[in-house]
């Protein structure tokens, strides 16, 4: 299911590898591939399931609402995976209603209030200036969670568009397709219902300064913790594979951007990656396109990426920065209050 790189396997899991799988596996209910794809880069599989797990897994927020935030997140990203995957995981907390209405884009025939206002303000973070994010549905106690499981589901969407195929689930059959999602969540029951300390995953990468854009998960320790380990992974990885005048190529595009699809054209890829030698063009082509339209990265912007890196780690660096810089511009779209 997993495209372009091969992640470790269990068995040969070493080093960090070795000390995150597990984690992941007692906590989450199983190794899925939105994890497993980080696996060739340690220090970003790390960070990825630190600010995953301290946002959505943890706190004080229901898990049920935070799963209609990752899932809502996904519908609006176009990623049919990530709704099929939140949406077992829905069933997994008894809220079927929820699950079903998100798939079908019912959003008012959520039952539990709660959730249906937060669904409305997940729906939203690619419209910046929209009433519900200017007057979100939680309180500032809340939004670290809230907003850290967002942001995280805007990132790993990204790198789930380019690295996964379509769906765990059969998704030609509806009949089908509804038993295993019921049969699914009925797996994963048990460790969305176990007990999980906070902060546990910070153990696995060294402390980091957090973010003044990130300035939104200070509120909670953990979380906060969590999104300056993940963010500093994200930038050395980053460092490392994109020059330095792509990074502000794409900067500068990013910034600019409101949140709108660019279709499916390419030519403003082009315009933005002018002046820029071949080198950088092709590198610079594959990041902004994950950052900015995931589902426009085909073989051919990968093979041209790996003509220049070839390691999955590098592909993955690349990658994961290009996704990060969109999350991160979203992040700026919601206020805590």
């Amino acid at each position: 299911m997993i495209r372009y790189i091969e992640p470790v396997v269990p068995n040969s899991a070493e080093g960090l590898v070795a000390r995150v799988y597990p984690q992941i596996k007692r906590e989450f209910g199983a190794l899925v591939e939105p994890f497993t794809l980080h696996s060739p880069s340690p220090e970003l599989l790390a960070g990825a399931w630190s600010a995953c797990r301290e946002s959505l897994l943890v706190g004080t927020v229901r898990r049920d609402v935070k799963e209609a935030v990752a899932a809502t997140v996904s519908r609006i990203n176009q990623l049919p995976y990530c709704v099929d995957a939140h949406t077992i995981m829905l069933n997994a907390t008894s809220a079927r209603d929820s699950a079903d209405a998100i798939i079908h884009q019912r959003d008012d025939q959520i039952m539990d209030p709660a959730v249906r206002s937060i669904v409305k303000w997940a729906a939203a973070t690619r419209s910046p200036g929209t009433e519900v994010l200017l007057s979100p549905p939680f309180s500032q106690k809340d939004a670290p969670e809230i907003i850290g499981t967002a942001l995280f589901f805007h990132y790993v969407n990204r790198m789930a568009s380019v690295l996964l195929s379509e769906t765990p689930l059969p998704s030609n059959h509806p009949l089908l397709k509804g038993f295993f999602t019921r049969m699914a969540g009925w797996f994963f029951s048990k460790a969305v219902h176990r007990s999980k300390p906070l902060g546990a995953s910070l153990e696995l990468l060294a402390e980091s300064e957090l973010p003044a854009d990130l300035a939104w998960a200070k509120r909670s320790p953990n979380i906060a913790g969590a999104f300056a380990r993940f963010a500093a992974a994200i930038d050395t990885a980053g460092r490392a594979v994109v020059p330095e005048d792509v990074r502000d190529c794409v900067v500068k595009y990013v910034q600019a951007w409101g949140g709108r699809d660019p279709g499916l054209g390419r030519h403003w890829v082009e315009e933005a990656m002018n002046g820029l030698d071949e080198k950088s063009k092709d590198i610079g082509r594959l990041v902004l396109l994950t950052a900015l339209a995931p589902y426009q990265v085909d073989e051919g912007v990968v093979k041209a990426f790996t003509a220049h890196l070839v390691k999955d780690e590098k592909l993955l660096g690349a990658l994961a920065w290009g996704s990060f810089t969109a999350a991160r511009k979203i992040g700026t779209w919601l206020p805590t209050s």
